[in-house]
């Protein structure tokens, strides 16, 4: 596909060298480190600029219809890939930087750019790089998808609402997701979009819902970290939410956030400070915090009371499905009180994606234990790059189609595409 954006708006990423990114003039260092650590806490995640540029051009291979007997390419949907909000990161940046103070070090001592990177999967490069590129309109991307061979991407924001003061955050979220409708509107074939809430105000969160869904067609929604600043989905304040969610059938994608500085600093403190940040971040902590909001979603009977509630998990499930069995066995049905046991909650409403995470034995541990049928393709574009993703698609040693339902099928199912 070679869809095009408007005129004046595509800057390819691909050929852009990361050695000629600069701040912008006159920030200072301090300056450019607080505005990483209040991207951080709210995205938490860092741009590469080469994007599909290491692979060239893909090696598509068609796929025959049964229908017709006509060859057709391999169609990649992607889910977790993402912008940021301007107006959004400067309302909840003070938030941010009380709640990860330690994300500017990230790229304090080591610098990815600086040393060899893989060539056959997704990579993550300087932190610097995805200041200046969180903020680039929507459209730009398209060069690198077409390059990387994805057509489409359902597109979230990297943003916090519920950090936003209360008084402004139902305004953010409903401008934020105007502008991410218009920019869906204006190239149906390649995006679509997972709308922000204000999670801080129930009522303006089921009515956004609402006005999302049925006005903006906004099919879903994406909740960074917590929905509080310590509370969990389950807790009562929710249930609205959760209960609007299951009616319109709008499915919810729990993305990691930075943990509670009571957790992090004990856990994850006491090391360099490159390390501690990582660790806290996207090497381990952010993924134990989404990966514990789904659990508790369960244990506390909430999937239970909405049992039409869609739950999306990345990075492979953030941990849980390789602990589904030990739940159970440790915290069975005469504790918990559940209708079902945790595995069958969790094969029943949650589906995974790998969001860049291209390795085989996650694949084949996820598809033995949960069916082909919840996995969903992502690549967490522009945190890391798309290099390297319809090639390990198109290699999957499975049938094609189980190819296409991983691709594309589960995805247009799921958002009703």
């Amino acid at each position: 596909m070679n869809a095009q954006a408007p005129t004046g708006m595509i800057v390819d990423l691909a050929s852009e060298d990361p050695s000629t990114h600069h701040l912008t003039e006159g920030r200072s260092r301090r300056g450019f480190l607080k505005s990483v650590a209040a991207f951080a806490a709210a995205a938490v995640g860092w741009i590469s600029t080469s994007d599909a540029g290491a692979i060239g051009t893909p090696q598509t291979i068609h796929l025959t219809d049964s229908v017709q007997g006509n060859l057709m390419p391999l169609e990649i949907i992607c889910l977790e890939e993402h912008t940021v909000d301007a107006e959004i990161a400067k309302a909840t940046r003070s938030a941010a930087l009380k709640e990860a103070p330690y994300a500017g070090d990230v790229n304090s001592i080591y610098h990815d750019d600086s040393v060899a990177q893989p060539t056959d999967r997704p990579r993550f490069v300087e932190s610097k790089t995805a200041f200046r590129l969180a903020g680039r309109s929507i459209a730009d991307r398209l060069p690198a998808m077409d390059q990387a061979g994805i057509d489409m991407q359902i597109v979230s924001y990297s943003n916090a609402t519920q950090d936003a003061p209360p008084t402004q955050a139902t305004s953010l979220a409903q401008a934020a997701n105007d502008r991410l409708a218009d920019a869906v509107r204006k190239h149906p074939s390649r995006l679509g979009g997972f709308c922000t809430l204000p999670w801080q105000d129930t009522h303006a969160a089921v009515r956004e819902i609402e006005r999302c869904v049925q006005q903006l067609d906004l099919r879903a929604t994406l909740l960074i970290g917590r929905p509080g600043k310590s509370v969990f989905l389950e807790e009562k304040q929710f249930e609205p939410i959760l209960a609007k969610l299951a009616e319109l059938d709008t499915p919810l994608y729990i993305h990691p956030g930075a943990p509670l500085l009571q957790v992090q600093q004990p856990y994850y403190g006491g090391l360099n400070k490159e390390v501690t940040a990582r660790l806290s971040l996207f090497g381990w902590g952010w993924h134990h915090e989404a990966g514990i909001q789904v659990v508790r979603l369960i244990l506390s009977g909430a999937l239970d009371r909405h049992p039409k509630l869609k739950i999306i998990s990345g990075h492979w499930g953030e941990m849980v499905p390789f602990f589904l069995q030990r739940l159970d066995d440790m915290i069975p049905q005469g504790a918990t009180g559940l209708r079902r046991t945790i595995t069958q909650t969790y094969r029943d409403q949650v589906w995974v994606t790998p969001s860049g995470m291209l390795n085989m034995p996650h694949f084949n541990f996820i598809r033995e234990t949960l069916g082909y049928e919840r996995i969903m393709f992502s690549v967490d574009y522009p945190y890391l790059t798309m290099t390297g993703a319809r090639s390990w698609l198109e290699h999957l040693p499975v049938a094609d189609k189980e190819r296409v339902a991983i691709a594309s099928g589960n995805a247009r199912k799921l958002f009703r595409l």
